[in-house]
């Protein structure tokens, strides 16, 4: 076994594990065995079919594609803006999204599937729009300083945070919706939004395991890679484009669901080293595991009472970040 091949194997061993429990675990435990047999579709038992194929299936799915995209472009901001902090939210496609999302319940839809859709769809619209402005707002002349755009992000997300909790108070008949997917968690089921989310994290993401050489570069600075022959300008502006769509698209089907994006990198990064053309495919498969996990416990801690899955990654992520800032400390580096 090559050692290049190691962080890849072990990665992949873990998201198994991580699918295999999501599909197993629930209301009615399955089996592995169950769960093999209806798979290759030799179980008789109608009820695991249907759970399978139409409830779990499709959940552990999205839920992965989800964990996927933050942690990927998590991964991707942390390289653009060579900040450790950085994270899917830092220029607020978060808080976009999430007016979007509460604008399109206090419209007060019904409960259609027309309806339903019409939340992700305005969440996604009302992010890419988030995306647009901050960008437009930092931008000085031909560039895009860093620091002008953490500075828009943060102003344009608290006048998106503004608005949100207006429209909230106004609308009171859809407050406990609004504030369930605001925590986060996977409100749409059935294949149609997995169908739905697999383009733009598709185009997303391999764009950004393609940009890894470029964010490997982009750590020297911008003038350094310059030299380098990086065209600085137009590679931030793919980078931003294509983690922002997948976070956007991601934000859209789950709601906010904070920490995956923040933590882990830094575990790939602390396990496997800093090379962007590594971290970046490694945390969107890391992702995947993690939220799938997250899920999973959401699901059982106050069964067959459901939590929302961003209160689950806030608990857990909240202490591993502190240890990480601790062990970030006391190494005297990131």
């Amino acid at each position: 076994m090559k050692k290049t091949q190691q962080p890849y194997i072990w990665t992949f061993l873990l998201l198994g594990i991580a699918l295999l429990l999501s599909i197993a675990i629930g209301s009615v435990f399955i089996s592995p065995l169950d769960v093999w047999r209806t798979l290759i579709g030799q179980s008789v038992n109608v009820t695991f079919n249907t759970i399978l194929w139409d409830i779990r299936l499709p959940r552990t799915v999205l839920v992965a594609l989800v964990g996927s995209a933050l942690a990927g472009s998590g991964a991707a901001y942390q390289g653009l803006f060579r900040n450790p902090l950085a994270d899917p939210y830092l220029i607020g496609v978060a808080s976009g999204a999430g007016l979007g999302a509460v604008l399109a319940m206090s419209i007060h839809w019904p409960y259609s599937m027309l309806g339903l859709i019409s939340i992700p769809a305005m969440a996604f619209v009302a992010s890419l729009v988030t995306v647009f402005l901050v960008y437009l707002f930092a931008r000085v002349g031909s560039s895009v300083p860093n620091t002008n755009l953490i500075l828009a992000g943060v102003a344009i997300s608290s006048f998106a945070g503004a608005l949100t909790s207006f429209l909230m108070l106004r609308s009171t008949g859809e407050l406990r919706r609004a504030l369930s997917w605001l925590l986060g968690g996977v409100s749409l089921t059935g294949w149609s939004s997995v169908l739905t989310l697999v383009p733009y994290l598709a185009i997303g993401l391999t764009v950004l395991v393609l940009s890894g050489h470029a964010l490997n570069l982009l750590q020297f600075g911008d003038d350094q890679a310059f030299q380098m022959g990086l065209d600085t300008r137009r590679a931030k502006l793919i980078i931003i484009v294509a983690a922002s769509l997948v976070t956007a698209a991601a934000v859209s089907f789950a709601g906010i669901i904070g920490f995956i994006g923040l933590i882990v990198p830094h575990v790939v990064r602390i396990f496997w080293g800093a090379d962007y053309r590594r971290i970046i495919p490694l945390s969107i498969l890391g992702g995947a595991s993690a939220l799938l996990l997250a899920d999973v416990l959401a699901r059982v801690v106050l069964a067959p009472q459901e939590l929302p899955v961003g209160i689950v990654t806030a608990l857990a992520g909240a202490p591993f970040f502190l240890w990480v800032l601790r062990r970030a400390k006391s190494l005297g580096h990131w």
